[in-house]
């Protein structure tokens, strides 16, 4: 999945890329934006390897584009700089929490920034839906235009009022119609507040929680300094800062899931694996992700839930009690599931 990062010029946000992905931002890509990847650091998959002992690990992982920063006094070139968002997965947005500013003033700003480059191009297209409903066409392209025309106008409107188009409750058709738009407005979204070392320990403003409820903090850049220091060093440091241990890997698992994945694994001695997956989605389409022969030829899944199988020790044990399943196509893979594809 990947993930775009995203906030105003100034907020770290290059800083929090380089922490997550361990790749060094580069200036040369700043306007056209720089993709880095992070492992989803599991303890489950680590207590199955270490059970299995097998050639391979693999752990789940995204993949995280660092984009332009946005303008605050020279909007007009905000709606490029988000463009390079449309086709991500979700959005990571990253909030200025070093310089005592308003966190949750900065947020309400950026969602009004994607409001308006999705006002942009909502509206570009009615215009072009009106010019071209004055030339003459045939009645089922014409219906086809009528009805796309009525559900633009509708989310105009909403967008006019100040407000998502998730307002609307759109059915399945008219998310359909309108999922070639990518709108930034209805992708999933975790605001990150990046803070320095005096907000270490300190609760986010109340009115971000009411806007972000599920809002994160991380003192990046202080991060990274202490990895650079000897070890003892090190644990000074973080002691007299009152850290207990690097934030990082607790925060790439909090994306993950903000972004409404789930994980199931496959175990072996050869391969143990962690697979990400949509929450919501079912056995067959998890096949998929393992090999699309498997999802085509797919009869049923052997399943048996992690925590389970932590306890019993072994799938022998797993059928003995009871916690061993034969699951079908519509079955809805849960987080932790350890799949056999049949």
């Amino acid at each position: 999945m990947k993930i775009g990062l995203a906030g105003f010029a100034g907020s770290g946000k290059s800083t929090i890329f380089h922490w997550v992905t361990g790749v060094k931002p580069d200036p040369g890509r700043a306007q056209q934006g720089q993709s880095g990847n992070a492992k989803i650091p599991d303890e489950r998959l680590d207590w199955l390897s270490t059970k299995f002992k097998p050639k391979k690990t693999t752990p789940a992982s995204i993949d995280l584009i660092d984009t332009p920063g946005l303008l605050i006094d020279e909007r007009r070139d905000n709606p490029r700089r988000l463009a390079i968002l449309r086709d991500t997965g979700g959005l990571v947005v990253v909030l200025n929490g070093f310089s005592g500013g308003d966190v949750a003033a900065e947020l309400r700003r950026f969602r009004e920034e994607l409001l308006f480059a999705d006002l942009e191009i909502v509206s570009n297209r009615v215009a072009k839906l009106e010019d071209q409903s004055k030339k003459p066409k045939p009645p089922k392209e014409r219906e086809a235009d009528q009805q796309e025309l009525s559900l633009l106008q509708r989310i105009v409107a909403v967008f006019e009022k100040g407000q998502s188009a998730a307002t609307l409750g759109l059915n399945e058709d008219e998310e359909k119609a309108i999922r070639s738009f990518q709108l930034l407005t209805l992708k999933q979204e975790l605001a990150l507040v990046n803070i320095g070392d005096a907000g270490i320990g300190r609760p986010l403003p109340s009115e971000l929680l009411q806007l972000a409820p599920k809002a994160l903090a991380a003192p990046a850049k202080l991060e990274m300094e202490l990895e650079e220091l000897p070890p003892d060093d090190r644990q000074v440091f973080m002691s007299d800062l009152g850290l207990t241990a690097s934030s990082r890997g607790q925060v790439v698992r909090d994306i993950y899931y903000a972004m409404n994945q789930i994980v199931f694994f496959t175990i072996g001695e050869d391969e143990c694996r962690a697979w990400s997956l949509d929450r919501g989605q079912n056995a067959v389409e998890g096949a998929g992700k393992i090999h699309t022969d498997l999802a085509d030829r797919f009869v049923r899944a052997e399943v048996v839930g992690y925590d389970d199988f932590h306890r019993v020790g072994s799938m022998k044990e797993a059928k003995t009690h009871g916690v061993y399943r034969l699951e079908g196509k519509t079955y809805i893979v849960q987080d932790g599931d350890i799949m056999h594809i049949l």
